[in-house]
């Protein structure tokens, strides 16, 4: 078995992960909130040792090669990540009902390409 990469998130995924504990806080209660966090530290397990199962789709529609997409098991939150040689990249943690392609384009203006 391959050895899993280290997950290593770009501040605005943190900013993303924290926004939505915040929320979960607030609207719903500690369990979800830490529901929330199990569900995101499952979904990093399973990115870190299977990088390639993540979804493409988005690096179709927005032309950013090697990006991939892993949903959260229970929460309506997707993981937006690059595998990279030495590690997992995490660019967004995002609600599935948002202008994905806007928000991950602002991402990119900021940091320059996957690489």
């Amino acid at each position: 078995m391959k050895q899993a990469k280290p997950i290593i998130p770009r501040e605005l995924a943190c900013r993303d992960v924290e926004d939505a504990v915040d929320y979960y806080l607030t609207e719903a209660g500690e369990q979800i909130a830490l529901g929330f966090v199990e569900s995101l530290e499952q979904a990093y397990r399973h990115i870190a040792s299977q990088p390639a199962s993540g979804s493409p789709r988005h690096a179709h529609e927005l032309n950013l090669p090697g990006l991939r997409s892993w949903p959260l098991r229970h929460y309506p939150y997707l993981v937006f990540y690059v595998e990279l040689p030495d590690r997992i990249d995490v660019w967004r943690v995002l609600h599935g009902q948002r202008d994905i392609p806007a928000w991950l384009y602002d991402d990119a203006d900021d940091h320059g390409d996957l690489t």
